[in-house]
């Protein structure tokens, strides 16, 4: 029986985002381990299924000795447990465990889920990020991209060699859990936007689009949804929050294990982000038959098709945000509830999570 690893940034993404994955690999007939940081929620989670190993990786930390220290701990773990794969995810992982690998001549299978602050910024870190990821993935037998921007990007700079990517649809959505649960028929217009608060997210266009509409529109509300003081470098303090909320802007709704509720309140689903892999958010949403309005960049832009289930605006441009908000705010609630079924079946037919789970069995089945 062949031991897979799959190897993530944080315990909840791995319950979240790969446990039916690791399902379909148990079934399959491997045995499937976790690694990850360990937290005392999503790890026990993770544990009544299947074996997890804990690890140090500090996400978003640039301190060379904290890598150190995640590379050590990866080989002592490669070295006792033995894994004849890893499906890597997440930046240090995808490097690291990629390198690690290596030295065991275990397989390595990488998934670039998406390029974060430090492509977006491009600064001496991005660089250094990229001269690992050209080193590390070498190794890889395999390396998935959720969007074929960022495919193109790592090619055409020399990262990865074409023979050796191919694209995924996001993470893919069980499309039996996120199903529409009630159509929501009223006058109130609510927007809802799901994500940690990050400047890259397009936050602060967010809100001030939404300074726009409440000039015209007092009663349409406007929600977020996701972690506040995030460490990285374009996080939302706590305190610019809080001056949202005071002013009326917004309704902070905190953080939640299931979007599920609260996506079904709202009419539409906002993301103005600056660049993804593919956004989950954005998947989920359409999945339960709400209609999205996001920025046309790489990533959000393969979720939408304009004007069919949702609308495009130009990054970083609040205006244009403000103006596709307003359009739709005055669409026929015949039209938002056909944008929101044109929605699901787009995800039915391009983003079902069996869709991604199957390239994974065919992807360790055909590893030389």
């Amino acid at each position: 029986m062949q031991k897979v690893a799959i190897i993530t940034n944080n315990s909840w993404a791995a319950y979240n985002f790969r446990f039916n994955l690791a399902k379909a690999l148990k079934e399959s007939g491997y045995k499937v381990v976790f690694i990850a940081p360990y937290d005392e929620k999503y790890s026990e989670l993770l544990k009544k299924e299947f074996n997890f190993f804990g690890v140090y990786i500090d996400a978003n930390g640039v301190n060379p000795i904290s890598d150190i220290r995640t590379i050590f701990d990866l080989y002592t773990l490669f070295r006792s447990i033995k894994p004849q794969v890893v499906l890597n995810f997440t930046i240090k992982p995808n490097i690291y465990s990629s390198m690690v690998a290596r030295i065991f001549g275990i397989k390595s299978i990488s998934n670039i889920t998406g390029l974060g602050t430090i492509f977006i910024k491009r600064s001496i870190t991005t660089k250094i990020v990229k001269f690992l990821y050209k080193f590390s993935l070498g190794f890889n037998k395999k390396v998935f991209f959720q969007n074929s921007d960022d495919k193109d990007l790592f090619v055409s700079n020399g990262l990865i060699k074409e023979d050796k990517v191919d694209l995924l649809p996001g993470s893919g959505i069980d499309i039996d859990r996120f199903k529409p649960i009630n159509a929501r028929k009223s006058d109130k217009t609510i927007f809802l936007l799901i994500s940690r608060l990050l400047g890259d997210k397009g936050i602060f266009e967010y809100v001030e689009a939404i300074k726009i509409i409440k000039k015209r529109y007092a009663s349409v509300k406007f929600q977020i949804l996701g972690s506040v003081d995030v460490k990285n470098t374009t996080a939302i303090s706590k305190r610019e929050l809080q001056t949202w909320v005071d002013d009326g802007l917004i309704e902070y709704l905190g953080t939640t294990d299931d979007v599920r509720d609260a996506i079904s309140k709202v009419d539409c689903v906002v993301l103005p982000s600056y660049r993804e892999g593919t956004p989950r958010s954005l998947l989920e949403a359409a999945a339960m038959e709400k209609p999205i309005i996001t920025t046309n960049v790489a990533g959000c832009k393969e979720v939408v098709d304009d004007g069919i289930n949702g609308y495009l605006c130009r990054v970083k441009d609040a205006k244009d945000l403000a103006i596709k908000i307003e359009k739709f705010i005055n669409l026929s609630i015949d039209t938002k509830v056909a944008m929101g079924t044109a929605g699901r079946e787009k995800i039915i037919k391009k983003f079902d999570e069996k869709i991604v789970i199957n390239k994974y069995l065919h992807t360790i089945k055909d590893c030389p």
